[in-house]
């Protein structure tokens, strides 16, 4: 890599640049805050790419095409500049486009608000080896990026996909989760950044003072804009959820397996949980799931007992007792959690106040995502509603259920 890339961007990419040159990973999520550069490093690595690989040509993506001109269009175009390559390229506006003149290979900016004109991108040189999707949080969600990239993912190898965003303030987000999920995957690379490591005189006087008046002023929404760090919006109810696989050997030292049951009831998903609970230290590790929606009480029972080969208790919701009936008379040892007045919000309690959630997302992305968007409901002048919200909370169900010996230990007045 030629060291006028190097000198352009900012120390905390230094290693990333490598990555990419050397092609270590297919995708790369960048989250940062304010003036952390990312933008400015993808469209330079963009650049550079194609300038150095006659068969690449790049896609870059904004939810909504009016916004393009006054952002990654300029954002490129001073790439272009300030890699001194500006006389082999030339500009366009409508089409938005740029075209690197010694070969014909371009750089296409394209809006989502309409999918259908991002389908069958052809070009007259090569294929799309870049695409750069800019504010990745202002798509609708995965499903939406998973249709624009089977369109582009065509005709070529080696394809490089850039997420670029400033993370929202709430977990609840889809680009929150994903970018977990994401750093599961052995193809893909997260990176975090903020202007901290930015040399200030890119920055200038101006920027640097309002960062610090912010952060004297309001440091949790400092930490946000300018750190890039989700610090929640006050309305997560699981502060204390910890994501990270688990190995199978700490799998296996469990000493006992606790295990619930939430059935599925027209479009809500079966929910079967496996944890384990660490009383001394209060920790809980949720590690084995079963969801699926329109499972049948039939299918259910046999994937259940596959997972229950020594045929442990199971407390399920007692709401159904013909099902609890139904389950239990197939040879499960399945019982109905008991419940009473406030044993919901006193279940919901104890969780929050345990020392630590332990998540395994590969083995239970669902348990995962219900936990880690598990919100408060808020009224209309913006205030929390009492009470916790019912609905995507089908895993958290099955827990508090498989807990319930746990919770009455030392509980009073429990009905």
């Amino acid at each position: 890599m030629e060291i006028s890339v190097v000198q352009r961007i900012a120390p905390a990419f230094h290693d990333l640049a490598w990555d990419i040159v050397e092609e270590r990973h297919s995708s790369y999520w960048l989250r940062g805050g304010r003036g952390s550069t990312k933008s400015s490093f993808i469209s330079l690595m963009v650049v550079f790419g194609m300038v150095n690989n006659p068969k690449a040509n790049a896609v870059i993506l904004r939810k909504v095409a009016g916004t393009l001109r006054d952002s990654v269009f300029d954002q490129y175009l001073w790439a272009i500049d300030e890699l001194g390559v500006d006389d082999y390229w030339h500009a366009s506006v409508s089409p938005m486009v740029l075209t690197y003149t010694p070969t014909g290979q371009q750089i296409r900016f394209k809006g989502v608000d309409k999918p259908k004109k991002i389908k069958s991108q052809k070009f007259r040189v090569g294929y799309a080896k870049y695409i750069h999707y800019e504010e990745t949080d202002e798509f609708s969600g995965l499903a939406e990026i998973r249709n624009v990239n089977q369109s582009l993912n065509r005709g070529g190898s080696n394809v490089i996909t850039f997420y670029s965003y400033n993370p929202p303030a709430s977990q609840n987000n889809w680009t929150n989760q994903a970018a977990e999920q994401a750093k599961l995957r052995h193809d893909t690379l997260v990176h975090s950044s903020n202007y901290l490591t930015v040399p200030k005189k890119w920055l200038g006087l101006g920027f640097l003072a309002e960062a610090e008046q912010l952060k004297r002023d309001n440091p949790t929404a400092y930490a946000h804009e300018y750190l890039g760090e989700v610090t929640g919006t006050g309305a997560e109810v699981f502060t204390n959820l910890t994501l990270r696989e688990l190995s199978d050997d700490e799998v296996a030292a469990f000493d006992h397996t606790r295990r619930g049951l939430d059935f599925g009831f027209a479009h809500d998903p079966l929910a079967y949980v496996m944890a384990n609970y660490d009383p001394t230290y209060r920790r809980l590790y949720i590690y084995g799931e079963i969801y699926k929606v329109g499972m049948s009480n039939a299918n259910a029972i046999q994937a259940i007992k596959a997972h229950n080969p020594d045929n442990d208790v199971i407390f399920a919701d007692s709401a159904e007792p013909r099902t609890v009936y139904e389950f239990h008379d197939a040879g499960l040892n399945l019982f109905g959690a008991r419940k009473g007045p406030g044993s919901r919000e006193h279940g919901m309690k104890w969780l929050q106040d345990l020392r630590a959630i332990i998540i395994d997302p590969v083995r239970c992305p669902n348990a995962a995502r219900e936990f880690g968007s598990y919100e408060l409901a808020r009224d209309a002048t913006g205030g929390f509603k009492a009470g916790y919200p019912d609905g995507n909370d089908h895993t958290i169900d099955a827990i508090r259920y498989s807990l319930q010996n746990d919770m009455r230990r030392g509980a009073k007045n429990w009905k």
